[in-house]
C-alpha cells in the first residue's frame, strides 16, 4: 500500500465517522447513520467521476474502504457520548487529513485523464468536499464547507498545485499534503473567512 493509499484510510474514517456523528445528532436510525456516513465518505468521489467521466462503478472496486467505513460508523453508533464528544473535539484535524488526502487524488485522477486545468479544480473541490455537502443537505443543515471557515479553497488550491504540476513526485505530494492540512487547521484556529455579504434586513429597519 503506498502512503496516499494510507491517507484514504485516515481521511475515509474520519468523514464516515463524522457523517455518522451528524446523523446521531439529528436523531437518525441506524440505517440513517450508515446512510450519512457513507455518503459523506463516497459521495465527493461518485460526483468528481461523473464530471470527469470515470466509471462510477469504480467505487465498487474499494470494499476494504468500504469495510472499513462499515465498522468505523458501526464503533462510532457503539461508542458513549462522553467518547464521541471528545473525538468532535479533534475531528477538525482528521477532517483536514481527509480533505487534504482527497483533494490531491481528485486532482491526480483529472491530470491522469489530460483535462484542463480548470476540470482539475473541480475534480479536487468535489473529492474533498463533495461528501461533507451532501451529508449536511440531507441533514437538513446549510452545508458547513460553503459559510464556515475557509474549506473549499483549501481543496482548489491543491488542486491547482498538481494540474500545474508544482508538485508531482510523492515527496512532493506528501510536502502538499502537509501543507494543506496545515493551512486548514490555521483556518480553524483564526476563523479565517472569505468575504460575504448579507442582504438580511437589520432588526428595526423598514423593508
Amino acid at each position: 500500500m503506498d502512503i496516499f493509499g494510507v491517507f484514504s484510510i485516515i481521511g475515509t474514517v474520519a468523514f464516515a465517522v463524522s457523517g455518522a456523528i451528524v446523523a446521531m445528532e439529528e436523531e437518525y436510525d441506524i440505517l440513517g447513520v450508515f446512510v450519512l456516513g457513507l455518503v459523506t465518505a463516497f459521495g465527493g468521489g461518485v460526483i468528481r467521476n461523473l464530471l470527469i467521466g470515470r466509471p462510477v462503478t469504480t467505487l465498487w472496486n474499494q470494499g476494504n474502504l468500504l469495510e472499513i467505513a462499515v465498522i468505523a460508523m458501526t464503533i462510532a453508533f457503539l461508542l458513549p457520548v462522553s467518547w464521541i464528544n471528545k473525538w468532535k473535539k479533534s475531528e477538525s484535524f482528521f477532517d483536514a487529513i481527509g480533505l487534504s488526502a482527497f483533494a490531491i487524488q481528485g486532482a491526480l485522477y483529472a491530470t491522469e485523464m489530460n483535462h484542463p486545468i480548470s476540470a482539475v479544480l473541480v475534480a479536487a473541490m468535489l473529492t474533498g468536499i463533495g461528501g461533507g455537502i451532501i451529508r449536511d443537505v440531507l441533514a437538513g443543515r446549510k452545508p458547513l464547507v460553503l459559510k464556515d471557515e475557509i474549506y473549499a479553497v483549501w481543496a482548489m488550491l491543491a488542486g491547482l498545485a498538481v494540474g500545474e504540476g508544482w508538485f508531482h513526485t510523492t515527496f512532493e505530494l506528501l510536502i502538499l499534503f502537509v501543507i494543506v492540512i496545515v493551512f486548514r487547521m490555521l483556518s480553524v484556529y483564526y476563523k479565517w473567512r472569505l468575504p460575504r455579504r448579507s442582504l438580511r434586513q437589520k432588526e428595526g429597519r423598514i423593508l
